[in-house]
């Protein structure tokens, strides 16, 4: 079978899913040089077998807001591949949520958490549900209603949700609650939970920070640092709030933060009490970016992205497919050397292949961004030993994590030119690991 004969088989089989569609052609042409050339994943047909989840939950989630309205949405939950380790994935509550977009999530995943080291699967869920508007007792009414089903597909040792968007520490907390109450255990069953039960240090900023780290070993490869570096942002949230508090670290500089509505340019960098605001503006569940150029007095550019900003560093952090060929034109143009993805999927194709083709530095988020689950993973680690690290313990680790993903990185993506394709090096790695342990537990 050759690659697009593959791609026409799947594809067939999943019609109307383009996002999903995309992330496995974007893995598996990187990758299925390495699979055809091992004559035991073909036998086993591993591929095939590694692109079908091998669960997928649907369910209706009826909920009533606070005049006393019912509601319907609509909850999924996507157990793609636990040959490594339990399903881990987080919740997504937002109108955007579908089948596609959770089968793309959970894809990625299962690389992303191999990547990590940690014994992890891959899985994502969610709900179609909008949270901007919603009064708290209305998320904790929708979030008890969506976890009274999908309590019974959960476990320590089975699948482990975590936030995502539209899913913060308040909304982990009010299903966790759920979870407990009906299953009568308190179990280390989701990540992000609050620090005074069970939850880690730093988890919140860590998407964010393990980006900057992985982009951090991306510039010392060539020598340089964040030191004095400009650096566009896209997105206000847990994301992008831990990249700008690492960059400043760093000695960089923030100067763009986006919305639906647009984005803002902060020359003098985005730190101190503006940082604090970003917060401010996330708990508020507040998405108009213009709120923040009105406080600070910087420029607000309605409808546009950040990315005709010249930057030294691009860091995509709101959501899939946010940045366009014309935008990776823009990042050309202006000088950009590094662009590390701290959302998932958030370049298009044509958007990656021009900035590669110009020897743009790329780090696919499955790469960069896995910060956020490999302390999700500690966070399930301090939970089994019923104990708690520091802060600078678990800051440690998860550096060490990132500076380990990012050497398998260059070890299967290294080009004899010396350019790092972090796709291709991403993808090899991540695969790998879960085609072997696919093949040493037979068919199943």
């Amino acid at each position: 079978m050759t690659f697009n004969d593959f791609m026409n088989k799947v594809t067939a089989k999943n019609q109307g899913e383009p996002e999903f569609l995309q992330a496995v052609k974007e893995v598996v042409e990187t990758i299925w040089d390495v699979y055809v050339a091992d004559p035991r994943l073909v036998k086993a047909n591993i591929m095939e077998r590694i692109v079908e989840p091998e669960r997928v939950v649907i369910f209706r989630v009826p909920w009533v807001d606070d005049k006393g309205n019912v509601h319907v949405n609509r909850g999924y939950r996507v157990q793609f591949n636990s040959a490594i380790g339990p399903y881990k994935g987080g919740c997504r509550f937002h109108p955007s949520v579908n089948l596609s977009s959770l089968k793309f999530l959970g894809f990625e995943q299962i690389f992303k958490n191999s990547l990590t080291t940690l014994p992890m699967g891959g899985g994502k869920g969610g709900a179609d549900f909008d949270a901007k508007g919603k009064t708290e007792q209305e998320m904790m009414r929708f979030s008890q209603a969506f976890m009274m089903e999908l309590f019974r597909h959960l476990g320590p040792n089975t699948d482990i949700p975590a936030g995502d968007i539209g899913v913060s520490g308040r909304e982990v907390g009010f299903m966790f609650g759920m979870y407990k109450k009906l299953k009568n255990e308190f179990t280390g069953v989701f990540t992000g939970k609050g620090q005074n039960w069970g939850g880690s240090l730093i988890r919140p900023e860590a998407t964010g920070f393990g980006t900057v780290y992985f982009a951090d070993q991306m510039l010392k490869l060539k020598g340089e640092s964040f030191e004095g570096k400009k650096v566009a942002v896209s997105g206000f949230g847990n994301v992008s709030w831990g990249a700008t508090q690492k960059v400043n670290d760093l000695g960089g500089k923030v100067v763009t933060l986006s919305g639906p509505d647009g984005y803002i340019y902060d020359p003098d960098g985005i730190k101190g009490e503006k940082i604090d605001y970003m917060v401010e503006m996330r708990a508020s569940n507040n998405d108009q970016v213009e709120d923040y150029a009105k406080k600070f007095n910087v420029e607000f550019f309605p409808g546009k992205r950040p990315w005709e900003v010249p930057v030294d560093i691009a860091m995509p952090c709101a959501i899939q497919n946010e940045l366009n060929l014309e935008d990776a034109k823009n990042l050309v143009n202006n000088g950009a050397k590094v662009l590390c993805e701290g959302a998932n999927m958030p370049c298009t194709p044509e958007a990656i292949q021009l900035l590669q083709e110009n020897k743009v530095l790329f780090a696919p988020g499955k790469a960069a961004n896995a910060g956020g689950v490999a302390t999700s993973g500690l966070e399930m680690t301090q939970n089994s030993m019923r104990l708690k690290w520091s802060r600078d313990e678990v800051d440690e680790k998860l550096q060490t994590i990132m500076i380990a993903i990012h050497d398998q990185c260059v070890e299967y993506g290294k080009k004899p030119d010396g350019y790092v394709d972090y796709i291709k090096g991403a993808n090899i790695a991540g695969f790998v690991k879960v085609a072997n342990a696919m093949l040493d537990h037979g068919v199943v």
